[in-house]
């Protein structure tokens, strides 16, 4: 399990602020709280759960006031980590926020590992390993889906998905094991065709919610998309069109862009990344040559590319540069400048990038875009339904495969006549597959590993 101390920690982010939170968590959190919470009037009194009490944190040594509080403590087992939490509501101030639990910690509490809280809640069973694995993912969600996908994780949505295919495994499985332990009783596993249509379905199922991978890691890790282009085609102006603001220098001077501009987009709840790049051209500057070496790595790197032409210009060397840059990468083809008289041949444009998606717009007057924002987000998720489950952990992916190698191996085992046994086997690992992703893991480093990507207070 783990120590049954108490753990104390900042749970809110560092800096000023109007209010700041040091949580505790352990059998001495109500003792401690009481040590150096005084109530109006210096009696504590019974100290209720689950209800805010107004007083000030007081030094027990000198008396010192270090400030005016709203205390909250939550007996157990009706608490996050299911054990004794103590929460006090201080004023946001660094320095404040560290004196309180300087002096908690002084009280007996030692400082919280990184993601202990949410551990804690885990092994004591208010939390399976994916709901507690899912609110690192609401912690750090950048969108609205994201944030929505996240929740339902840590309301059991995908535990509870799981549980059910676990449920139908051992179904199956008992039919096996009676197989093994009942010999004398002829039992030919019910026909080997039935159980065989059974494990194949589980698989399918299976299947399907390993496909759903694809589609939520773009929502918790959002997606890179590079615009690239020639010199003043509009790249800078397109990249401030589409996050609504001047994030970028726009200029008529050519190279004005040197370095890569990263900024953050939410195109209908989907995270992107936005790499604004040098334009790609030949030049006798050394530092512009860098920047447009780096403009071309980043193409390589990004999941998706805008390749943006000057609508106003004829085409030019460096445009068919660009095209060979793009090419065979995601994306789609974006002339820019559609305000101003057409001179670019766009029948050669389509011509030459045949395989991707032609828009319209200028960034100067606004038009088009919407277009592009909705084009671009039906590119990156390839597909308009959500699925019914959508798992976004690697290491869950991990463990369904593993899953699915063993209902395969089952599958072709009751095809081929095998003995029973080797198929008990294969269910017994496609059991384990399925418990690891809840929380049946006794490898107290991989838990170790989980937790300590979260902060210090959660």
């Amino acid at each position: 399990m783990y120590r049954e101390d108490t753990i104390a920690a900042i749970a809110t982010p560092l800096g000023e602020g109007g209010v700041a939170i040091v949580r505790i968590s352990g059998p001495d959190a109500e003792r401690i709280v009481r040590e150096i919470f005084c109530r109006g009037g210096g009696k504590n009194g019974n100290l209720r759960s689950h209800t805010l009490h107004h007083g000030t944190i007081r030094d027990p040594n000198n008396g010192a006031v270090l400030d005016e509080v709203l205390l909250t403590l939550m007996r157990k087992p009706h608490s996050y980590t299911g054990e004794d939490v103590a929460e006090v509501h201080c004023h946001g101030g660094p320095l404040l926020v560290r004196q309180v639990l300087a002096l908690i910690l002084r009280r007996g509490a030692r400082h919280a590992a990184a993601g202990e809280f949410t551990k804690r809640a885990f092994l004591n069973g208010r939390l399976d390993l994916a709901q507690a694995e899912a609110v690192l993912d609401l912690i750090r969600a950048r969108t609205d889906t994201g944030m929505r996908l996240a929740l339902g994780q840590v309301q059991g949505e995908l535990s509870r998905w799981v549980g059910e295919l676990r449920e139908e495994l051992l179904e199956i499985l008992v039919q096996v094991e009676a197989a093994i332990d009942f010999p004398e009783e002829e039992i030919e596993l019910l026909h080997r065709d039935e159980l065989r249509a059974k494990v194949e379905a589980l698989r399918e199922k299976i299947v399907q919610l390993i496909a759903s991978y694809d589609w939520g890691k773009l929502f918790r890790e959002g997606v890179r998309v590079c615009i690239a282009g020639r010199s003043n085609v509009g790249k800078s102006s397109l990249l401030n069109a589409l996050l609504g603001e001047a994030r970028a220098i726009v200029t008529p001077i050519p190279g004005t862009t040197r370095d890569v501009i990263e900024e953050s987009l939410n195109l209908g709840g989907l995270p992107v990344v936005l790499w604004d790049t040098a334009g790609i051209r030949n030049s006798e500057d050394q530092v512009e040559r860098i920047g447009v070496d780096l403009s071309l790595k980043h193409v390589e790197q990004a999941e998706a590319v805008l390749a943006v032409f000057d609508a106003s210009e004829p085409a030019t060397l460096e445009d068919g540069s660009v095209l060979d840059a793009v090419r065979g990468k995601r994306g789609l083809i974006i002339v820019n400048k559609t305000d101003l008289p057409l001179r670019l041949d766009l029948d050669w444009v389509a011509m030459v990038s045949a395989e991707k998606r032609l828009l319209r717009v200028s960034a100067k007057a606004g038009t088009g875009l919407e277009e592009l924002k909705h084009t671009l987000r039906d590119l990156l998720l390839d597909t308009q339904s959500e699925p019914p489950v959508v798992i976004t952990n690697v290491r869950h992916k991990a463990a369904l495969e593993h899953a699915q190698t063993g209902l395969a191996d089952a599958v072709h085992g009751l095809m081929g006549g095998v003995a029973v046994e080797y198929i008990a086997v294969d269910l017994q690992a496609v059991k384990d597959a399925l418990e690891e992703i809840i929380g049946t893991v006794t490898n107290s480093d991989i838990l170790e590993r989980i937790f300590s990507q979260f902060c210090l207070g959660k």
